[in-house]
């Protein structure tokens, strides 16, 4: 295919979409709410990874150990767990700072100070408090630690108690819901993805309808299928940039607004910043899909009903 007729498909889609008039406007403006869901979807996606990640952040396995156990006993216990590829963070806390944690925690209850004065002591152990890559991995690092069991210079275990079996539950309903949101998220995805494609060929294809007597005349005098599909593919992907720059321009306000009251909701995340911060992403997508909704379209429309 040579320039020239290149260049005469693009004037004529050009042409096709200015002489469309209302029906361009629909089509567009169907393209626009379809690009508005995807849009949809890219902020719920980043706003569930962020509320998943925060979660994650705060789910930990805490080892106690003895109060007879040394520090250097205990960070050695502590290498050897940061070199495991399922942990993420490793943290100490000695028995002086769990201690000065408590009576902070417990500062307003004498009654509780009072009960740990009369003691005389520490009786707080020290501990680390470990972070995997991914809650399903917990369960490999208690193993860990029961398979090689923390040993201190004399031979003895230093390790008090894993609280794995407290956090089990809750971790296992973290996995399963991140799992759940996963899954649901990609069929949520795949099932949009699927109504837009289904509206843009409704509107692309009331779009041929309308040009169907010169359609024909131009099959009449031998025009190849190429030529007669190309100006509706590119009325289709002029439509769909449209919308796709329709829609970029509306996030601003909407991100904006929308980041101003939610915010305090969703735990620190906002749409705004995350708008700016990944525009460049956000422009892809939608100009993206926009053509290949917009070309699809009319490419299944036009083979479908004028049988070319």
């Amino acid at each position: 295919m040579n320039w020239m007729v290149t260049k005469r498909m693009l004037v004529a889609g050009g042409k096709n979409f200015a002489r469309g008039g209302a029906v361009s406007a629909a089509t567009v403006l169907i393209m626009t709410v379809t690009l508005g869901i995807i849009a949809s979807l890219i902020f719920l996606s980043a706003l569930l990874s962020y509320t998943l990640t925060t979660i994650t952040q705060k789910v930990d396995v805490s080892v106690y150990f003895v109060t007879s156990a040394s520090e250097s006993d205990i960070l050695a216990v502590k290498d050897q767990l940061e070199k495991l590829p399922q942990v993420a963070t490793v943290s100490y806390t000695s028995a002086a700072d769990a201690l000065t944690a408590f009576r902070a925690r417990h500062a307003n209850d004498q009654l509780t100070l009072q009960a740990l004065n009369e003691l005389g002591g520490n009786p707080l152990d020290a501990s680390l408090e470990v972070q995997a890559k991914d809650p399903t991995q917990y369960e490999s690092i208690v193993s860990f630690l029961e398979a090689s069991p923390a040993l201190s210079s004399d031979g003895t275990s230093i390790v008090d108690r894993v609280n794995y079996a407290q956090n089990k539950e809750i971790i296992d309903r973290l996995a399963l819901a991140i799992q759940a949101t996963r899954s649901i998220g990609f069929a949520v995805i795949a099932l949009f993805a699927i109504a837009s494609i289904l509206i843009a060929f409704a509107t692309v294809r009331l779009a041929i309808y309308t040009a169907k007597e010169e359609i024909s005349v131009m099959r009449l005098v031998g025009a190849s299928n190429i030529y007669i599909q190309g100006p509706f593919v590119v009325t289709g992907v002029i439509t769909g940039v449209i919308a796709a720059a329709a829609v970029l321009i509306l996030l601003w306000p909407a991100a904006w607004y929308a980041g101003t009251k939610t915010e305090g909701w969703f735990g620190g995340f906002s749409i705004a910043s995350y708008y700016a911060d990944h525009f460049a992403l956000v422009f892809s997508i939608l100009t993206l899909s926009g053509i290949v909704l917009g070309a699809v379209a009319s490419v299944l429309a036009i083979r479908k009903y004028l049988k070319i």
